[in-house]
């Protein structure tokens, strides 16, 4: 089973000519596409708005709203603007193919369509959205980063750099005792470990997004006992916690390696941000036949619909005063789509929040 998801692409068929519409919608049905139609300029626009669909095939010439006035309308809003548009129509004059472009159009299909040409040039209008949004987003990513990342790795290493030389001075002087140096000792280390943390996380993050594996059942009792047992010690001696393991996991299909990452940045933030002392629960539940949710459930605070809606931002950090690089759940969004899965959050003020992750249920 190959890691990358199988996603349907939305077509749009807008045409008032049902002959038209009937044998578009059959062959892109068989293709393999989700095809929506509209048999008006108005409808068109509304099911836009609801559906926002992949790619539009868009005739010119239909009474009431036309084509150019139905192309002008969506690239004037922020939500449509960037869905490829192709005109089919049977206008041949360039002025009129012109102003198709000038509205925003990205490609003209001339009727009577071609059936294997119209599909050729829907492809590779999908294909190029998807490399365009696939560069935003690293833009984005990008911006952030270099705007985050020399605070998050100058404050350890000038902490480093500070005790190093206390240490220096003072072994030279001879001015402190052993417990004293082993005290700052003790700091040079966890300032160390957070860089080596930070530099994990991003390589992580780099490496989900061009990384190919294999997919296989996960014994997820395995996984989260060892989550517990080796990465989150400290944190359960420190806020005093306690964790409600399932007798029984639903099977689920992924790459281990990285559902463990997930484990780990959904319970140790569970244990940072949940009640004091954190009680929280564990577990998975079949969802929707073919997937599995997988949740952790806290006894903290809650959030707010604003900061759920800011979760999986990368470089986001929504409790300032605890320590962290806003990488985690960044990173765990992109593994869970790259194994095509959803992640979210539900929670409630002052009763706690539900974080889950969902995966393909394993078949026999």
């Amino acid at each position: 089973m190959d890691s990358e998801k199988l996603h349907q692409d939305t077509l749009l068929i807008v045409d008032d000519v049902s002959a038209n519409v009937s044998v578009l919608f059959d062959f892109f049905n068989h293709k393999g596409f989700k095809v929506l139609v509209a048999q008006d300029g108005k409808r068109a626009i509304k099911t836009t708005n609801t559906v926002l669909p992949d790619i539009i095939l868009l005739d010119v010439m239909m009474p009431g709203i036309n084509g150019f006035e139905v192309c002008r309308i969506l690239k004037s809003q922020p939500e449509t603007r960037d869905i490829p548009i192709i005109f089919m129509t049977a206008l041949t004059e360039v002025v009129d193919k012109v102003k198709g472009f000038e509205l925003g159009a990205a490609d003209y299909i001339t009727k009577p369509i071609q059936q294997e040409e119209v599909f050729s040039r829907v492809v590779t209008h999908l294909n190029v959205r998807k490399l365009q949004q696939q560069l935003q987003k690293r833009n984005s990513e990008l911006e952030t980063f270099s705007r985050t990342v020399a605070h998050d790795l100058k404050n350890p290493l000038s902490a480093i750099i500070t005790l190093t030389d206390i240490l220096l001075e003072s072994l030279d002087a001879h001015n402190f005792s052993e417990v004293k140096a082993r005290k700052h000792l003790q700091f040079v280390s966890q300032s160390g470990q957070k860089m080596l943390e930070i530099i994990n996380a991003l390589l992580l993050l780099a490496g989900v997004s061009q990384a190919k594996v294999e997919i296989k059942p996960l014994n997820m009792t395995s996984l989260v006992e060892q989550v517990i047992q080796q990465r989150l010690v400290h944190l359960l001696k420190e806020y005093q916690a306690e964790i409600k393991l399932p007798d029984q996991w639903p099977q689920a299909v992924g790459y281990a390696p990285w559902v463990e990452e997930i484990w780990a940045n959904y319970l140790s933030n569970a244990l940072k941000y949940g009640g004091r002392p954190a009680r929280l629960q564990v577990g998975g539940d079949i969802y929707n036949r073919n997937w599995v949710k997988f949740w952790v459930l806290d006894n903290g605070g809650g959030l707010t619909d604003e900061a759920q809606n800011q979760l999986f931002t990368p470089f986001k950090r929504l409790h300032q005063g605890i320590e962290g690089h806003g990488l985690g759940l960044s990173i765990v969004q992109q593994i869970v789509e790259k194994l095509g899965g959803e992640v979210g959050a539900e929670c409630i003020i002052n009763e706690g929040c539900l974080f889950y992750f969902t995966l393909p249920v394993a078949t026999s």
